[in-house]
């Protein structure tokens, strides 16, 4: 009964420093909470099961319990979390774009993601706010990339205010991809009001919207509502969002595509 009673004090004490500090690597872990690293292993996959975590690249993990969407993670520690399912989403979207299509692609490690499955393509405009996807297409010259101006958010690398509002409303856009950091009945929410409010305006100059979003972000509301989901055209996911979302999607006319990761591919910490 010890060992059990050891067990849930070091668990409930790794909860706490994950949702204090958001994410925690094996060996942090190890050193931390003085345990093998066979344990730490065991005592993430436990914590995995309830959801409350998210394993990462490396063996770590990232907090993913109730109040995680309130807390803005920054770029290169999200860029861990579900690589695989999130590279089968970016390719999903990818699949949509036809030569001569203008795309918007909004910040995000999604949407970073699709950017790569869209370097080698021909033909294509690409309008973006965040310098990270710019740069990513940049060495491709069959591209067209736009970029708008404003002031550079450091932890998502995306541009937002006055200047990048004004690039936003002289162009137009068919298909939008926009990731997010939560959906749910109520529609689609991010944690900077600035990324909100670009993201509404590339919607509003966008023919339709395709919002791109692991499993975690089902369910979730994060701090700014961007739109309802009305105003969005479809969704590509990992997996299907809980019976209440998917119903309010239905009711709404919004499309849900899944797209699964390679078998194999699901546990990135055992790579």
């Amino acid at each position: 009964m010890a060992r059990i009673g050891l067990k849930a004090e070091r668990q409930e004490r790794l909860l706490a420093y994950l949702e204090a500090n958001g994410s925690i690597t094996l060996q942090e872990l190890v050193s931390a909470f003085d345990c093998s690293e066979a344990t730490a292993r065991r005592d993430l996959e436990e914590l995995e099961q309830t959801g409350a975590i998210i394993r990462t690249m490396g063996g770590g993990a990232m907090y993913a319990g109730p109040q995680a969407s309130l807390r803005e993670i920054p770029f290169r520690e999200k860029q861990q979390a579900l690589f695989r399912e999130k590279e089968a989403i970016a390719q999903a979207a990818a699949d949509l774009v036809q030569e001569g299509d203008v795309i918007g692609l909004t910040g995000g490690t999604t949407t970073f993601l699709i950017a790569r499955a869209l370097k080698r393509r021909r033909r294509i405009t690409v309008v973006t706010n965040a310098v990270n996807i710019a740069m990513e297409l940049s060495d491709n010259e069959e591209l067209q990339v736009v970029l708008t101006g404003g002031v550079l958010r450091n932890k998502s690398f995306e541009l937002c205010g006055p200047l990048a509002e004004q690039t936003v409303k002289a162009v137009n856009i068919h298909t939008m991809f926009m990731g997010i950091d939560g959906l749910t009945e109520q529609g689609v929410s991010t944690y900077s009001e600035l990324e909100a409010n670009i993201a509404a305006l590339l919607m509003e100059r966008a023919d339709k919207t395709v919002a791109v979003f692991d499993r975690t972000k089902a369910g979730r509301s994060s701090l700014f509502t961007v739109a309802p989901l009305t105003r969005l055209h479809a969704c590509i996911s990992d997996n299907e969002p809980p019976e209440a979302i998917s119903r309010a999607m239905q009711e709404a006319g919004v499309r849900m595509h899944v797209a699964r990761a390679p078998a194999g591919f699901g546990r990135e910490e055992e790579l």
